[in-house]
């Protein structure tokens, strides 16, 4: 696996300078590195958001800000993210990478519970990134599928869970337990089609009918 990622990354458009600041600063100021999209996703979902060009975008579990950049490269003029961290210890972190990528005027970054952010959020979206606590993926879903235009696209990640949505019997711990219930949810949701990308963690791609 760690030679096929360095072979996607060696073959990817490499990320920004601003990127592999976030990156690095990432690995010396917390302990949750491998939180990261890291390069070849993060591609991904800039890719996704240059294709989509949204207006607004909201972003659930911000951490140090990385992704939150790559969204932002498809923004369009006078565009705007919503981005919504639990953690208000990164602050300083984030808003430092956020003004090395030059987005800082473009991005509202909430701390809180994003279960208590979302029902006072007024846009609506053109592509939503949910990584955040996975026990409340189904509740995020529920809260911000109405906030989404038609056509839109939601993007989920770890929805693969290294793996433990495989296992026969299924593991019954919360945060199993919560993308298991959020995958099955999406798959038989008539309002929405989706496809499963198994890129590094798990991507789920959905889009609003």
């Amino acid at each position: 696996m760690e030679a096929l990622d360095s072979y996607l990354k060696q073959y990817s458009t490499p990320q920004s300078e601003a990127l592999d600041y976030i990156e690095k600063q990432t690995h010396l100021k917390t302990n949750h590195a491998r939180m990261l999209s890291g390069p070849v996703q993060g591609r991904l979902i800039a890719m996704i958001s240059r294709i989509i060009n949204p207006l607004h975008i909201l972003e659930l579990g911000t951490f140090t800000g990385y992704s939150t950049v790559c969204l932002s490269e498809g923004l369009r003029e006078g565009g705007s993210i919503d981005a919504l961290e639990i953690n208000d210890e990164l602050e300083d972190l984030i808003r430092d990478g956020y003004a090395k990528a030059g987005i800082s005027d473009r991005v509202n970054l909430m701390f809180g519970d994003a279960k208590a952010l979302i029902p006072t959020l007024s846009a609506q979206y053109d592509l939503v990134y949910i990584d955040a606590n996975k026990r409340e993926y189904v509740d995020y879903y529920q809260l911000v599928i109405e906030k989404v235009v038609h056509g839109g696209i939601i993007l989920a990640d770890n929805v693969l869970w290294d793996g433990k949505v495989l296992e026969d019997p299924p593991q019954t711990d919360a945060q199993t337990q919560g993308i298991l219930s959020f995958n099955k949810l999406v798959s038989e949701d008539e309002r929405v089609e989706n496809v499963i990308i198994p890129l590094r963690d798990g991507l789920n791609l959905i889009r609003v009918k």
